[in-house]
């Protein structure tokens, strides 16, 4: 009886710290994929002043467009927390397309091959913050069900495992699908 008792908790002990350490690998993914996103973000950011300045050339009277961009990208690069990150990255993106928007009456600056080199780039970097988005959402997503989940979910709450919050930067209105007139 007695040693049915200590295989049983050696057991515990050993599904505990399983448990434990799932947790805790989980945790560093998250972070590893956060750590990606601000990698992608701090590219896009570095990319702007040299947008601005080749477009501020070309759209005077834009004075004020950019530096709402410009300002954005400092309290971007301010910001730590995803949900706060989150939120500043989606009016960057817009700022970003307003400029990208100027573009559009000056014909002059969309045949520039430094403009058409820098937007290039540009793309390649939304693609890559896409990319590392969606990594870092999945990690989130299995932190998220291991924090939520019986029994993992007590060895989280004592240890203090948390939620993550996931990181959206879309805008509702580009999930709609376009109208289409024939």
């Amino acid at each position: 009886m007695e040693s049915v008792l200590i295989t049983l908790c050696v057991i515990l002990v050993a599904y505990f710290a399983y448990i434990y350490n799932k947790l805790t690998r989980q945790r560093n993914l998250v972070a590893e994929a956060w750590s990606g996103i601000e990698v992608q973000l701090k590219r896009r950011s570095d990319l702007i002043p040299n947008l601005v300045e080749l477009v501020k050339g070309y759209g005077k009277h834009e004075r004020e467009t950019f530096e709402n961009v410009i300002s954005l990208r400092a309290r971007s690069e301010a910001a730590n927390e995803p949900a706060e990150k989150e939120k500043i990255e989606k009016d960057v993106a817009r700022g970003i397309k307003t400029v990208l928007a100027l573009v559009e009456d000056y014909p002059e600056l969309k045949a520039d091959k430094n403009f058409r080199e820098l937007q290039s780039t540009l793309t390649e970097v939304e693609d890559n913050i896409q990319y590392a988005r969606r990594y870092y959402n999945g990690t989130v997503r299995d932190m998220n069900i291991l924090v939520q989940s019986f029994p993992s979910n007590l060895i989280a709450r004592q240890f203090g495992f948390s939620e993550k919050p996931f990181f959206e930067i879309e805008y509702a209105t580009e999930r709609k699908t376009p109208d289409i007139d024939f």
